[in-house]
């Protein structure tokens, strides 16, 4: 069956509802959202910890609050959500390939939104040796089996039978986590939800982002392999010092290390950042394609909901102006295509730094080091030239990002070579 919709959103996590909910409130036509899971809400559905912004009565919202509230107000603005629908592959510049429990189906738009996310790395892109034992599980993987299967409480806070509900052959009894981003504390505490004894935390950073309480903290220190056959017996470890020891558990969670859900960009043929190995895009989320937008956490993995959110609306401006433009074309053989852009690069001690493109509107960048970095000095260059140098007063760290105003590329020549951010310790 062949359809065609004004816009075509791929993804309902924070990103792609709040784009949906704007472009269908400001009259942009059908809008259809496309969600592969059973669900709409995206990762916040799964995490029953406050964070997630307030309600309009200023009460904290926790993850699946959040969810609720970003589905109602797509849909109430006119938006399609459906869900157990994926995406398979592009059917042409503006058109895609989806399957659902209803049959094939090929979806046609006049604009199309990515927001389709990322992911925690799961133990083979991780490169750790073993013998492929159960029993080792992201923290998206551990949410969803205890919201699923239950516990003392699980992740969307409902009450269950009790403790060791869940059972061994899910999440086991000794759980051991690894990583020391923010998203670890998340995964400890649905752990101990689920009734499961935590042993260690072990990251490598030599510092983590946030107390872990009553949790041995292993800092400095690196898995060096997954031992057992069958099901996980343990983990075997290296110190900062170089001392290697085995800690004994029947569950490991690897947290962090977030890759963008990124195969229909890269079907496509978008180019990626190198970094961030998100689609590039420029200041208004426009693709290499014409027509094509992304936004959100496929962009750059980790952000906090409220920011995925944030983007989604921006990038629903930037779908508007281009509808806008489409209106006032001639003929409908292609679309307009944006003002020259220059690339944008990380140097020095960044990871990496988001939007890719820089283009004629102004522009926020959002930048991340590799590693601890106290009072350092930024630079902007341009073709050898110096744009800016500032010494910033706090602290960068390696799993928050940092924003830098449309201030820090004044000057740029949107005719000249590329743009270079960098930090210096």
């Amino acid at each position: 069956m062949n359809r065609t919709v004004d816009v075509l959103v791929v993804g309902a996590g924070p990103a792609g509802l709040a784009a949906a909910a704007r472009l269908a409130a400001a009259g942009a036509g059908r809008v259809e959202v496309l969600e592969r899971e059973t669900a709409a809400g995206g990762v916040p559905r799964h995490c029953a910890r406050p964070g997630f912004g307030a309600d309009p009565r200023g009460r904290p919202l926790d993850g699946p609050g959040h969810a609720r509230r970003a589905v109602r107000e797509a849909l109430r603005a006119g938006a399609a959500v459906r869900t157990g629908v994926s995406a398979t592959g592009w059917a042409g510049p503006l058109a895609l390939d989806v399957t659902s429990p209803a049959g094939l189906e090929r979806i046609a738009a006049r604009a199309v939104v990515l927001a389709t996310g990322a992911r925690e790395r799961p133990r083979s892109a991780r490169l750790l040796p073993g013998t492929r034992p159960a029993g080792v599980l992201t923290t998206g993987e551990l949410q969803r089996t205890v919201e699923r299967f239950g516990g003392r409480k699980g992740s969307a806070g409902r009450e269950h039978a009790g403790p060791g509900h869940v059972g061994p052959e899910y999440v086991g009894r000794r759980a051991v986590v690894v990583g020391g981003e923010p998203v670890a504390r998340s995964a400890v505490r649905t752990l101990r939800a689920a009734g499961v004894e935590v042993a260690a935390v072990v990251t490598e950073l030599p510092f983590p982002a946030t107390g872990f309480e009553a949790v041995p903290l292993l800092t400095g220190t690196v898995v060096t392999e997954l031992l057992g056959r069958g099901r996980l017996t343990g983990l075997a470890v290296r110190g900062r010092d170089g001392r290697a020891s085995v800690l004994r558990c029947d569950t490991v969670v690897l947290t962090g290390d977030w890759v963008p859900d990124h195969e229909l960009a890269r079907a496509r043929g978008l180019p990626l950042a190198p970094g961030t190995r998100g689609p590039v895009v420029d200041g208004a989320f426009r693709t290499a394609a014409p027509g094509v937008f992304a936004a959100g956490n496929l962009l750059h993995g980790g952000e906090p909901a409220p920011v995925a959110a944030a983007e989604g609306r921006a990038a629903a401006d930037a779908v508007l102006a281009h509808l806008d433009r489409l209106a006032h074309l001639d003929h409908l053989d292609g679309s307009p295509r944006p003002a020259g852009t220059v690339p944008v690069a990380a140097a020095g001690a960044l990871r990496w730094v988001t939007p890719g493109l820089l283009g004629p509107e102004a522009t926020t960048l959002l930048v991340r080091p590799e590693h601890r970095l106290v009072r350092p000095v930024l630079t902007v260059s341009q073709d050898g030239v110096r744009l800016r140098r500032e010494r910033l007063r706090g602290t960068l760290v390696p799993w928050r990002s940092v924003r830098l105003g449309p201030d820090w590329t004044r000057g740029a020549d949107p005719t000249g070579g590329p743009v270079t951010v960098g930090a210096e310790e």
